[in-house]
């Protein structure tokens, strides 16, 4: 177990520098420039000092390397130095990442500031999509062809085929235009304090949450009800039957724990891909999260955030689909790791 999680590691190592290769150079190569968002009154010479001072004259070997020294070893440095109140050589020389759009303000900063908003709406969905997922999934599949079923293939079919940005604008004219029950934007500097702060941060987190979670919900029950329907009808399901089980306990005991199998995998890919989905959320509902900093930053050709952001939701994918790799083991003894 321990040589397969080191040379996965290893590998999860080289896959994420190539990773960071390749993100960097389609940047260098996309057609934009920092100065271009600044007034058109400004002179040339101006714009060329400003390109200078970001190092974008500099080769592309040459910026990269500086990104790589910048984000895996001095942006570490500093964050340790600013948990544990101690210093690593000399801080104050230390070049860090800084945003280009924001007038030098790091990148550290203003992800550290999102990130909390976007952990809420995330959490909150991801969460309510797999505590209702799975026990659906198992229940339609239990219930073949039965009312129940039908009814939730057709919502898993909506959820598949309707976008996401589509099902926010239905339930914004719904439940915000139309019955005015909830809030069509949401208050970011909103903090809970009271009972009616909490009414109110509830209210304005129900649509966002609910958007979010509606496609993952159709894909984990489908995902779910297919693995459930697959191991029903095996053999060691039919011995354990024979021995005088009763069904909850053949489906939760045996079924259910052999069927998570495929099913922890598309919860841990699903992870990074949520992220990814929050950016045109937080667009919609006006949440000033890390979606609606990266969409800023490709307005404004901030590389460095964009960088920042595009390598960390990369990061979570490997290490989600390391981690289910993992799990398995432990849901399936028959897997072993060495």
């Amino acid at each position: 177990m321990g040589r397969y999680v080191l040379r996965r590691l290893l590998i999860s190592v080289v896959t994420l520098l190539m990773i960071s290769f390749m993100i960097f150079a389609l940047l260098d190569l996309a057609p934009g420039d920092p100065t271009g968002s600044l007034p058109r009154g400004i002179p040339a010479e101006t714009r060329e000092q400003l390109r200078v001072a970001l190092g974008l004259d500099d080769p592309f070997l040459i910026r990269y390397t500086k990104w790589m020294r910048q984000f895996f070893f001095n942006e570490p440095l500093s964050f340790l130095e600013a948990t544990f109140e101690i210093e690593i050589g000399n801080s104050a020389e230390r070049l860090r990442l800084t945003s280009w759009s924001s007038r030098g303000v790091l990148v550290s900063d203003l992800i550290s500031d999102k990130l909390p908003q976007t952990l809420t709406v995330v959490g909150l969905s991801y969460v309510l999509a797999i505590a209702l997922a799975i026990p659906l999934g198992v229940i339609q599949a239990v219930k073949q062809y039965s009312i129940f079923d039908q009814i939730g293939t057709l919502f898993s079919i909506v959820g598949f085929s309707v976008p996401a940005f589509f099902s926010a604008l239905i339930l914004l004219l719904i439940f915000s235009y139309r019955l005015k029950l909830l809030p069509t934007v949401y208050n970011t500097a909103l903090e809970v304090t009271d009972w009616a702060s909490f009414v109110a941060m509830t209210k304005q987190l129900i649509l966002p949450v609910l958007t979010m979670a509606f496609v993952q919900l159709a894909t984990l029950a489908r995902f779910t009800r297919s693995a459930v329907l697959d191991h029903l009808t095996m053999d060691y399901v039919t011995t354990v039957r024979s021995k005088g089980f009763r069904e909850p306990y053949v489906i939760l005991r045996h079924v259910l724990r052999n069927s998570l199998i495929p099913v922890v995998t598309i919860i841990a890919m699903g992870i990074p891909t949520i992220f990814g989905g929050s950016v045109i959320i937080e667009e919609i509902f006006r949440i000033n999260g890390i979606g609606n900093l990266l969409i800023n930053s490709l307005r404004n050709f901030d590389i460095p955030v964009i960088m920042s952001i595009t390598f960390i939701m990369a990061t979570l994918i490997v290490l989600f689909n390391m981690g289910a790799d993992l799990l398995y083991g432990v849901l399936d003894p028959r897997i072993r790791y060495d």
